[in-house]
């Protein structure tokens, strides 16, 4: 069943306690099977965090290039470098929603949408205050104090240790996002100040020259984005630790009921689907066709991100993982599971998660043909709409026959995350 959404970590808990009362009624040796399956999905996530783990060490590398020798290309080559860490990283998301290891790290490197000018400079549009966020406009880039909570706080040094454990969700506020992929992609693109119109950010390469400095407080700019890109090594270096032979997340899954194993997985599928990409990520924005609500919002390559969660929830069914070194892990799948115990559902699961990958595909195809996610979500756009649109109802559909797995594989109480997008969008205009 599909849930109303609540918030994302809140709706995962909700889901994992649901988990406890899951029955899988399956002869003994496809317990012993589903116990594999267990494993392999382990094996894949381990995998991916580490294919996440190189990307961002790479990202690291281009950011220090640039901040040694600022340049149009090596600003480019850092930002094709963030680009590529993307797509991994992706792919692991299906892995947040019933996992709350996962789930209560991903605030840490993945959290959206950011006030951005808790960060740096921002264009006067932006405005100056916010009934909901005091740090608003804190720059902290400029500002070596900043107030959190009606107290000073000492912002002299920009290092990992002050973004994560000041900065970061400071005053208990989501929008003051301070680490993990977006704030490094603010940095490096700057705020896209084009609308739904064509073109993304265009922060200069100078913001980052001390000798020839543009926007202010370049060492300070170069400070942050380097410990940014930093501490994003060491979180990823974390969960591949979880997921590693001794590791929490794949302990937790590996030596529990194979039962509650599978409903992980089918947890993943289903809520990252439905509540998170159809309903927070897409329809939100295409409802109101606001640039600001698409996920990758300062570097338009929003349509990658979506394109790989898509792939991540397929290949989580078909329990298999291409690298970015080409090779591919694979193992024991749900998907055989789930045709064991009826064919006609698998077939209709696996066509469906087909048809949304191409209709993801077509998104993209678009965008790089020239027209950005954000641009097919402005109003007005009717065939740029009905593209995002038809990948939305895609996304609803296979998540009416993950739900049809959950039931073939007689497994009870497992509850997605919802979204007042999909599920109440009148709420969404009051």
């Amino acid at each position: 069943m599909v849930t109303t959404r609540k918030s994302g970590r809140l709706a995962a808990i909700a889901a994992t306690a649901a988990l406890t009362a899951a029955i899988f009624v399956l002869p003994a040796k496809a317990d012993t099977d589903a116990k594999a399956v267990v494993s392999s999905y382990a094996d894949i996530g381990l995998a991916k965090y580490e294919d996440s783990l190189t990307t961002a060490k790479a990202l690291d590398e281009a950011v220090s290039a640039l901040i040694a020798k600022p340049s149009a290309e090596t600003l480019e080559a850092a930002r094709t470098a963030w680009k590529a860490a993307r797509i991994p990283y992706q792919q692991t998301e299906v892995y947040r929603f019933g996992n709350p290891i996962v789930d209560d790290w991903e605030g840490r490197v993945n959290s959206w949408p950011l006030d951005e000018g808790l960060i740096d400079y921002v264009d006067k549009s932006y405005g100056t205050e916010s009934d909901e966020n005091t740090l608003y406009t804190a720059n902290v880039i400029a500002n070596k104090e900043i107030e959190i909570n009606g107290q000073k706080v000492d912002a002299t040094n920009l290092t990992p240790e002050f973004l994560s454990g000041k900065l970061q969700e400071a005053g208990d506020i989501e929008a003051n996002v301070a680490t993990g992929y977006h704030a490094i992609e603010f940095l490096l693109w700057g705020q896209d100040l084009n609308g739904t119109g064509p073109g993304a950010g265009n922060r200069p390469y100078t913001d980052y020259d001390t000798a020839n400095c543009t926007g202010g407080n370049c060492d300070r700019r170069a400070q942050y984005l380097s410990s940014a890109a930093k501490l994003l090594v060491s979180d990823l270096e974390e969960m591949v630790g979880n997921w590693g032979p001794d590791g929490e997340a794949r302990k937790t899954l590996v030596d529990g009921q194979a039962n509650a194993g599978i409903s992980v997985i089918l947890t993943g599928m289903g809520s990252l689907s439905y509540g998170e990409l159809a309903g927070e990520r897409m329809k939100l924005g295409l409802l109101l066709h606001d640039p600001e609500e698409e996920h990758d919002c300062f570097s338009d390559n929003t349509h990658i991100s979506h394109l790989y969660d898509a792939v991540g929830i397929r290949d989580a069914y078909l329990g298999k993982y291409k690298r970015i070194d080409g090779t591919v892990v694979e193992g024991p799948s749900v998907q055989a599971l789930v045709k064991a115990a009826d064919p006609a559902v698998d077939a209709e699961l696996s066509a469906k998660l087909d048809v949304t990958v191409a209709d993801m595909e077509a998104i993209v195809k678009a965008a790089e043909g020239g027209e950005a996610y954000d641009q097919q979500i402005g109003e007005g756009n009717t065939e740029g709409n009905a593209r995002v649109q038809k990948a939305i109802d895609a996304l609803v559909d296979q998540t009416k026959s993950i739900e049809r797995a959950v039931a073939v594989l007689k497994l009870d109480s497992i509850a997605f995350e919802g979204s007042d997008s999909l599920d109440s969008p009148d709420k969404v205009f009051k």
